[in-house]
């Protein structure tokens, strides 16, 4: 069992150069900027600022660490987020490769996507990147509370062809508001880690 109340933030990277060989497990959170990795880390550990949450895009611009037990959680810059310089989506993108390339004992990438939306063209390619590598993922659809029962039936529906691109995938629609989907997630982690 995972202790996941008595996670700490550890440290925080912004560049290649900074980020250190990895020595435990990992598990790693992605997703858009604004998709809710934030406030889904605060549920998940069950602290409520843990990780800062911010209505503004485009806030977490490191990798940020946090320890809990003999695992690390890693919560990964957002991508998609239009108003950066080039100089910072080339700094994202070469801290992002690195990160995925550089032999750390990644166990579960937790691909954060916005159940209300369909996925962008940087949602599928990360997908298809986890696919392609063979590393382990499951998608958690963040707020699904902000969706009525028809709009959800209709997402849920859509959702079926829009991921029909991957081989076997876990969809687990999640809420930070209400708890759903959190004991799911926690079970997922550590059937990752197991």
């Amino acid at each position: 069992m995972i202790p996941f109340r008595q996670a700490a933030f550890e440290t925080a990277f912004g560049t290649v150069s900074q980020l250190t060989q990895s020595d435990l497990p990992e598990v790693v959170f992605a997703g858009r900027s604004n998709v809710g990795k934030s406030s889904l880390l605060n549920r998940l550990f069950e602290r409520k600022s843990l990780a800062r949450v911010s209505s503004t895009p485009g806030k977490t611009i490191t990798i940020n660490f946090y320890r809990c037990g003999d695992v690390r959680f890693a919560d990964l810059p957002g991508y998609g987020f239009a108003r950066r310089s080039n100089g910072e989506k080339r700094r994202w993108a070469e801290l992002m490769e690195h990160y995925f390339s550089s032999g750390r004992n990644v166990r579960l990438v937790v691909q954060l996507i916005d159940m209300r939306h369909p996925m962008s063209a940087d949602d599928r390619q990360m997908l298809s990147f986890l696919q392609e590598t063979a590393t382990p993922f499951v998608v958690v659809l963040t707020k699904a509370d902000k969706l009525n029962k028809t709009e959800r039936a209709a997402r849920e529906k859509a959702m079926a062809e829009e991921f029909a691109f991957l081989d076997s995938v876990i969809l687990l629609p999640f809420s930070a508001v209400t708890g759903e989907g959190v004991e799911k997630l926690r079970s997922v982690i550590e059937n990752a880690l197991a």
